[in-house]
């Protein structure tokens, strides 16, 4: 904590500049960041790896991927769903058969029961059937720790190894095999994914050297340079790359896509999800909060 004394000398008040003062010192409230343009994702950075792609894929949301990356994602997920229905498979295995071990247990009480009950009326041959099927069920592994070999192992609380444990696993779910997009989270699978050809500023330049660059694509219309600037729209039914402004003025009069002629619907229009530009008016959230316990 601040000496009061020391930072409002004529005041018995503890001032906004103390609170916030002590909160950033101590750990308390909540602490924002504004991001600068080194922070933010470029657009046609893989949301991955965040790094440019050399062989983009968009979804239908707008965020665009590295295929390879995007396609590992993908098969990694449903390695790892195949492995949980597996476990899942298992597990209600395990629950059937606990659940037919104790439907013939409480079989065989209703028996026992019968039979001492009733053992008066019944006849020789019909004990003699009786007392079979009772040996039988005796086979049947019994849920009490104290029968037969148990007797001798009774389970010591002081003892971690001896200690009896819990094998109740819970309701039983099954588990949702449904792949979400990382981004979105909405669901997602390899056919939805749309190939992007963005169009090169330098023609000569090699995909793999465009790291460098901080102009990269151009507009397959206008040839106006494409960036976090400038809102960039992926044409569904040719894969090309154009400005908002492009996709509003000029082909959305026609709705014809102009590098190949084809007709498009408004769905056929994808605007890409953009990192901003470090400044306030680009219409993206440049600040960063963490959440923290609040200091009354």
């Amino acid at each position: 904590m601040t000496r009061h004394s020391k930072n409002a000398t004529a005041g018995p008040t503890y001032t906004y500049h103390e609170k916030t003062k002590d909160s950033k010192a101590s750990g308390y409230g909540t602490k924002d960041v504004r991001l600068s343009k080194d922070a933010i994702k470029d657009f046609d950075c893989c949301s991955l790896s965040l790094q440019p792609c050399i062989n983009p894929v968009i979804t239908p949301e707008g965020w665009i991927y590295e295929k390879e990356a995007i396609l590992e994602y993908i098969l990694h997920k449903k390695l790892e769903n195949a492995k949980m229905l597996k476990k899942y498979q298992k597990q209600k295995e395990e629950h059937d058969s606990e659940m037919k071990d104790l439907a013939d247990i409480e079989s065989k009480e209703k028996l026992d029961k019968f039979l001492k009950t009733e053992g008066k009326l019944v006849s020789s041959s019909d004990k003699q059937a009786a007392s079979t099927s009772s040996k039988k069920t005796e086979d049947i592994k019994s849920v009490s720790n104290m029968e037969g070999e148990l007797r001798k192992k009774l389970p010591s609380f002081w003892i971690p190894s001896l200690s009896p444990a819990s094998h109740s696993k819970g309701e039983l779910k099954k588990p949702d095999t449904t792949i979400y997009c990382p981004m979105s989270g909405k669901p997602i699978s390899m056919k939805d994914l749309i190939d992007v050809k963005f169009k090169l500023l330098d023609e000569s330049v090699d995909k793999s050297k465009l790291v460098a660059k901080s102009e990269r694509y151009v507009c397959s219309v206008s040839n106006d340079i494409l960036g976090n600037f400038v809102q960039s729209v992926v044409l569904r039914t040719s894969g090309s790359v154009v400005t908002a402004e492009v996709a509003e003025k000029v082909i959305k009069k026609d709705m014809v896509d102009p590098i190949n002629g084809k007709k498009m619907t408004e769905r056929d229009f994808i605007y890409i999800q953009r990192g901003g530009t470090g400044f306030a008016g680009s219409g993206v959230s440049l600040t960063s909060k963490k959440f923290g316990p609040a200091m009354q």
